[in-house]
């Protein structure tokens, strides 16, 4: 993924100009939800919502909103305000390489990432020429949403730089109908094609800034930068750009609204971790003239696996564990044996495909152990390579792996040299 974001230049927009007028529903003394405490060192909601954005990758501008006022001490006072609920984290001050803005909303929140977006442009053109620029992406986040995942951050970016823009969305549990003014079912809906949109929404930011000047001009009004793009950006616009792509989003990635939800957000750094448990295996008949390819390193010997792709048993018995604990196939599922484009496939690249589609599906790796079964050569003066070069493909640290190997004792047939076999346990944590 790193080549595909090379010398990207990401900009942040958090959203947090409203007036939270449903988190203060009869109370006297209203707040801002987005400068509640929230977290250690001192953090606040927008403040989280901040930290794991600059924790994942390098933004050049974070651009926040905050309520504007026609009155100057008032609206001067309101920065303040966003600046100190910003900064109560004091290691996102120590952030020198990144750019903060802050920048008075609007009337609505269409009108608060208009003015911000505008600003973010600005920033950007004083020290590169203006014009179309591919390599310019902008996140879209609610400054109320402080719970978003370093995957989401990470799987929105890359199908933005694919597609022009994207956005995470959860499949709705409950069967969906669109109804008429009177409360009547007008049409039935297939709930495998909706989805409940979450943030960040992410896009080229020439695009967006096209899309929301458009709709500026037609007094259009979206409920959300999804609705502009498809609107304005890649209907009315540039066609270089496709819809907005949909990634998997995250329950947790909840968005504070009403006092109960602050509830929910006590105990969500506390919440305790989802693990799964998956179980691997493989064989494959050895056989002259073959490689013998294990972990995705070639092990020098006389004989290597026969099989469809390059045979590789240690990289496909991996694969199924980590699509079994996530519960999104197996290998021969994903890539049947009767299809020929598989032959002689690299296993690397099979591994690497599941293994993104485990982590879009927000599992992060806990770690896996392997037993292999192999009779000869040795194993033990690999062992350290096949672990880095597992551990390269997973994304994790080589501690995370391990690999041992035992003999058939010159028995059966693993012992008379005639198949290597593998068993994998693998640990995934959500």
């Amino acid at each position: 993924m790193e080549e595909n974001t090379e010398n990207t230049r990401l900009a942040l927009i958090l959203v947090a100009a409203g007036s939270s007028s449903r988190f203060n529903l009869g109370e006297k003394t209203p707040v801002k939800k987005e400068y509640l405490p929230l977290g250690k060192n001192g953090g606040t909601v927008l403040s989280s919502a901040a930290k794991i954005f600059l924790s994942t990758r390098h933004f050049e501008i974070v651009a926040v909103t905050f309520p504007f006022a026609d009155d100057k001490n008032t609206l001067f006072e309101n920065e303040q305000k966003s600046k100190a609920a910003l900064f109560a984290d004091k290691s996102i001050e120590n952030e020198k390489s990144t750019k903060f803005i802050f920048v008075p909303g609007g009337k609505t929140r269409q009108e608060s990432v208009k003015n911000a977006l505008e600003q973010i442009s600005f920033e950007m053109d004083k020290n590169k020429c203006s014009g179309f620029d591919s390599k310019k992406i902008v996140f879209i986040h609610d400054g109320a949403r402080p719970f978003v995942s370093k995957n989401i951050i990470e799987s929105t970016l890359k199908a933005a730089i694919e597609f022009g823009a994207a956005a995470p969305g959860l499949q709705p549990t409950d069967t969906q109908k669109e109804i008429d003014s009177l409360g009547f079912i007008k049409k039935h809906l297939v709930r495998a094609n909706m989805c409940a949109i979450q943030t960040p929404q992410v896009f080229n930011l020439d695009g967006i800034i096209e899309g929301h000047k458009k709709a500026a001009k037609t007094n259009a009004i979206c409920t959300d930068d999804t609705e502009i793009w498809d609107n304005f950006t890649v209907s009315l616009s540039d066609k270089r750009f496709k819809t907005v792509k949909i990634v998997s989003g995250d329950e947790k990635n909840i968005k504070i609204t009403y006092k109960s939800d602050i509830e929910s957000t006590k105990s969500q750094g506390e919440m305790q971790k989802m693990i799964r448990i998956g179980i691997g295996y493989d064989k494959h008949i050895l056989v002259a003239g073959r490689k013998l390819m294990l972990g995705g390193v070639e092990i020098p010997s006389e004989k290597g696996e026969d099989g469809h792709s390059d045979g590789d048993v240690l990289l496909h018995a991996i694969t199924d564990a980590v699509l079994g604990a996530s519960s999104l196939g197996d290998i021969g599922s994903y890539f049947p044996p009767t299809e020929q484009k598989w032959k002689d496939a690299d296993s690397k690249m099979l591994l690497t495909k599941c293994w993104n589609d485990v982590k879009e599906n927000g599992w992060k790796m806990g770690n896996i152990d392997c037993v292999i079964a192999l009779e000869k050569p040795k194993f033990l003066p690999f062992r350290d390579e096949v672990r880095k070069s597992i551990a390269k493909l997973l994304d994790c640290s080589i501690n995370q792996v391990f690999v041992k190997a035992k003999t058939g004792e010159k028995t059966g047939d693993v012992g008379t040299g005639k198949v290597v076999e593998v068993w994998c346990n693998c640990l995934l944590e959500k």
